[in-house]
């Protein structure tokens, strides 16, 4: 079932992490920070709407730091119900797509939870004072291929932060799977 992302809290501050990426490192969110703006994505490896957009996003953020924005991904899932999110299929996914941004694993599910991550893809966008701008999707695609002439919402949101500190007014969630949460 697609489950959407609620609409951009304009302001609001990034909660700290501390998590293990794939390539046996601990980042912490201060250490990631871009100069201009920082991107959180919740992402995962099975989800079809990530899948679907995966290589958009990596060209995005690798034309994102240009701009003085860093980019991270994290996978929260439930990696017991859903073995295709596990760690070691995390670097298989991330060497597939040619990630170039750090891939972190939320085993606890904790980050997802200070973030309020409703679906994989789920974008955050921070400003240089890691206050949040953009809560959007990353184009109007969804999970088909997209359009030739499909705007591109994050990339030129993320522009926008990193050249004035804010976000577009005018954002449509983003869509996908939802988080794969525990049981309890």
């Amino acid at each position: 079932m697609a489950e959407a992302t609620p609409v951009c809290d304009f302001g609001w501050k990034a909660p700290s992490f501390a998590l293990p990426g794939i390539d046996g490192k601990t980042y912490t969110l201060e250490a990631l920070r871009g100069p201009k703006g920082t991107l959180v994505m919740f992402i995962c490896n099975h989800c079809p709407y990530v899948k679907a957009v995966i290589d958009r996003i990596v060209r995005d953020t690798n034309e994102l730091r240009a701009y003085g924005i860093n980019s991270v991904a994290i996978c929260s899932n439930d990696a017991i119900q859903y073995p295709e999110d596990s760690f070691d299929n995390m670097k298989r996914f991330a060497a597939a797509h040619g990630f170039g941004f750090p891939y972190l694993y939320d085993e606890s599910q904790d980050v997802a939870r200070a973030y309020d991550a409703a679906c994989t893809p789920d974008f955050f966008g921070f400003n240089a004072d890691l206050k949040l701008q953009y809560r959007g999707r990353l184009d109007s695609s969804g999970k088909a291929p997209a359009s030739p002439d499909a705007r591109r919402e994050l990339f030129e949101a993320m522009k926008l932060v990193a050249a004035t500190g804010h976000g577009p007014r005018e954002q449509t969630p983003s869509i996908g799977c939802s988080i794969k949460w525990k049981s309890a």
